[in-house]
């Protein structure tokens, strides 16, 4: 119950999951976290970078030679504003992208990856993709995947590849 302050009363009914709900989100997070640790684990062992660093780079890789501003960035890898700058400045310090000036208006920075960068990225898919197959393709059959993949489009609210 809520009262305002014209002293009107207004009741929500709030819903609450069902044990099924409630135990689809414990897999989903535990399938997550395992998923996860595995190939972070398997980048670790292989002397490579966290994962995070592919994912920058291959949205920057993506973008081509125009590259993409910070925000842009932010909004690719649903990070906040502060974790992007930080991630931006230890990949920079590797020399695998690098921050130009803007040649549309000259006064903002756009972040583009460097040919370092893009062997890196490459160099690391090597690792990434087979634990992908690892982790999904080889528990999964190509119709659960394709299954999978569209029950968990319908509890993302913006589309995105």
């Amino acid at each position: 119950m809520f009262a305002c302050q014209c002293k009107c009363i207004y009741i929500f009914f709030m819903t609450y999951p069902t044990d099924e709900t409630v135990q689809t989100w414990i897999r989903l997070i535990r399938a997550y976290n395992q998923s996860m640790s595995e190939i972070e684990q398997a980048l670790s062992d292989s002397d490579f970078p966290p994962l995070s660093w592919y994912d920058m780079l291959l949205e920057l890789e993506r973008a081509g030679n125009k590259g993409l501003r910070q925000y842009e960035l932010e909004r690719a890898l649903l990070l906040k504003q502060y974790s992007v700058s930080r991630l931006v400045e230890k990949i920079e310090k590797k020399q695998y992208l690098k921050r130009e000036a803007s040649k549309d208006d000259g006064r903002g920075k756009v972040i583009i990856i460097t040919e370092k960068g893009k062997d890196l990225r490459q160099r690391m898919w090597h690792i990434y993709g087979p634990k992908i197959e690892a982790v999904i393709g080889q528990k999964l059959s190509p119709e659960e995947c394709r299954e999978l993949n569209s029950l968990l489009g319908n509890l993302i609210s913006e589309p995105h590849n």
